[in-house]
């Protein structure tokens, strides 16, 4: 489902409406969960909404050499070196998840808002998960509040000029948190919303170029790989559209950056190496020479294990070459992590 629905201030879910929804998913004794929650996402409007904010710059093209850098925040906890790391590698196009709006456990902040602030940057924000509770023991220690002001957890893009056009589209809507899941041998997390992205045009001076942040889904039973490949490819066939591209002699340039939850919960051991959705974007005409090899993952402020490191952070393209791409490392000047997952950034020539 494909939304275009630009408004300055996303409508908010009010706390007695998300006590209602939490109760539903908890209670829920006979009605069928996956309507339950399809309800729910149909009668709550910012699940059907995208917000822009300007900024103050006066350019109104991006050149014809674009950095791009992609980014899971991990709730961004801390906007301001968040944005220290950030300017100092000079991005003119952000694709960032997992970007928390009145959330206890980030201050109540709307951290894209605060970003792009002290960027200097346009953005646009959508909502992927209305979060029903304060989030897990690390996140409850964290809160300022015992309450989330308004409970967003969402994806975002900045860009240094103005969007021409936008929209947000809706990767699934079947309710895979709905009541909850096991997160690291812990349960919790419930929420409405599902895996979404964020579309939008830039103007360059080669011509308008499609940006795309995204986070697929990391946890869907057995078929995981499936249910990612099923979304990349469903996210492609959009993004195409969105882009007046449908057919090969009107090409635009389509870059998608984020978490693609690669090689999280395959059987037996199997890694991001095993993903069929590489091959399937292949197949369509993208590549992902943007990725330089290493891990993209480590412990962070919340997430305290020390995991073995995976790589699931990605740049997949078309039509447009990339070079120098970094993974660089999510810590501020001090040491402290900015996220559990790392930075990564590319130079795109159009």
């Amino acid at each position: 489902m494909l939304c275009e629905t630009l408004v300055e201030q996303l409508t908010p879910v009010t706390q007695a409406t998300r006590d209602q929804m939490q109760a539903s998913a908890a209670n829920n004794t006979g009605a069928d969960p996956c309507d339950l929650h399809q309800n729910w996402m149909a009668d709550t409007p910012c699940m059907h909404q995208l917000e822009q904010g300007a900024a103050t710059g006066t350019d109104d093209l991006l050149n014809s050499h674009v950095r791009v850098a992609a980014w899971n925040m991990e709730r961004c906890l801390d906007p301001s070196g968040s944005a220290r790391l950030l300017q100092s590698h000079r991005p003119d196009v952000i694709l960032l998840s997992e970007m928390d709006a009145g959330m206890a456990r980030s201050g109540q902040r709307h951290t894209t808002q605060a970003l792009a602030q002290q960027l200097g940057m346009h953005y646009l924000y959508g909502v992927e998960f209305v979060e029903l509770e304060l989030g897990c023991d690390t996140e409850r220690q964290l809160a300022s509040d015992d309450f989330n002001a308004l409970g967003w957890h969402g994806n975002a893009i900045l860009s240094r000029v103005p969007f021409t056009r936008a929209a947000m589209l809706r990767l699934d809507d079947h309710g895979h948190w709905f009541a909850g899941k096991s997160v690291g041998g812990v349960f919790g997390q419930p929420r409405v919303g599902g895996r979404m992205a964020i579309l939008a045009e830039i103007a360059t001076e080669s011509g308008p170029v499609t940006f795309v942040s995204t986070h697929l889904e990391s946890d869907a039973g057995a078929d995981s790989a499936g249910v990612r490949n099923s979304q990349l490819l469903s996210l492609i066939d959009i993004a195409e559209h969105f882009a007046d591209c449908n057919t090969r002699e009107n090409l635009s340039p389509i870059i998608i950056g984020g978490d693609l939850n690669t090689g999280n919960n395959l059987p037996d051991g199997l890694d991001w190496q095993a993903e069929t959705l590489f091959a399937s974007a292949e197949a369509r005409g993208y590549h992902w020479q943007a990725n330089p090899p290493g891990m993209t993952t480590r412990p962070s402020r919340i997430t305290l294990e020390n995991a073995a490191p995976k790589k699931l952070d990605w740049f997949c393209a078309r039509d447009v070459q990339a070079d120098n791409g970094q993974i660089i490392a999510a810590l501020d000047s001090s040491g402290i992590p900015l996220s559990d997952h790392e930075l990564i950034v590319a130079d795109w020539q159009l």
